[in-house]
């Protein structure tokens, strides 16, 4: 398993740039995938410094449907004209997040242009309500369950048709999982999970039922933790406790009191993720 960080909110490289968005690439099972695409053309940029050929890669799956994880689509299209983009079937309402309990007077969702929705959307297949596997070992979630008991930090608002706001069920958000076997013969799951708006504990129960028979044991997603109280941060991290994971990667929107927090519970295991790093798992 490698993974490169193309785009994230930090950086320590001095050659790549930083933005408030996500795009990783990952390889595996002979596949090169593209998880996200950034808040701009960041991601092929810090993509040219690593040597990364965007042009290769097999599949993009989009991890839901906000501005900071699809704004380089259009640019991932100019470089690649064959892989698919997987995306949710309600990624493209009109979206909108909160600030101190009011609802923002600006869209937070996809803003493609519909001169950018003619370039993108031909390639682009749509997941729904179920699982979508690209083999046995490599799943794109769809829509994930609830968990009652972990409820998702920050309330989000969708158009409806009629005009108006409604509550965004999150249902277009998903991950993605992957099953490798390790050098040691141990069968080991990744989960990447682009904002957790629904809850990292929502991502690790439903990967769990996608995958029973194994362990989770790297998790790499951004956990959108920081506005969240020390309370709600330190229930989190039990519940990621228990599974005991080899390596967390907590990144992007997770916040930095909730990486310190996760930093000083995991310690060497909990990795700062950093635009233009690349890591490598056996």
């Amino acid at each position: 398993m490698k993974i490169i960080f193309l785009s994230e909110n930090k950086t320590e490289m001095g050659d790549c740039r930083a933005e408030f968005g996500l795009s990783i690439y990952i390889e595996s099972h002979g596949m090169k995938l593209l998880f996200d695409t950034g808040a701009s053309n960041l991601f092929a940029e810090n993509a040219e410094k690593r040597d990364v050929d965007l042009s290769k890669v097999d599949a993009c799956i989009i991890s839901h449907g906000h501005f900071d994880h699809t704004e380089g689509a259009e640019k991932f299209c100019e470089l690649n004209s064959n892989a698919k983009i997987y995306m949710h079937e309600h990624a493209l309402r009109e979206m909108f997040g909160t600030t101190d309990g009011e609802i923002d007077d600006y869209n937070c969702g996809i803003l493609w242009t519909d001169e950018q929705k003619e370039k993108i959307l031909p390639h682009v297949h749509y997941t729904g309500s179920e699982p979508l596997w690209l083999n046995e070992d490599i799943v794109i979630s769809g829509s994930m369950p609830d968990v009652l008991d972990f409820k998702p930090v920050e309330q989000f608002y969708v158009r409806s048709i009629a005009g108006g706001l409604e509550q965004d069920t999150l249902d277009h958000e998903q991950f993605l999982a992957i099953r490798e076997k390790s050098s040691d013969g141990t069968t080991k799951v990744y989960l990447f999970s682009g904002c957790s708006h629904k809850g990292i504990v929502a991502a690790i129960e439903y990967a769990k039922a996608l995958f029973p028979n194994d362990k989770i044991t790297h998790i790499i997603a951004g956990m959108h933790l920081f506005h969240a109280s020390d309370e709600l941060r330190e229930k989190v991290i039990d519940r990621i406790a228990k599974e005991e994971p080899e390596i967390v990667i907590p990144m992007h929107c997770t916040g930095l009191a909730a990486i310190c927090m996760m930093r000083e519970r995991f310690r060497k295991n909990c990795i700062l993720a950093t635009a233009g790093k690349t890591y490598t798992f056996n």
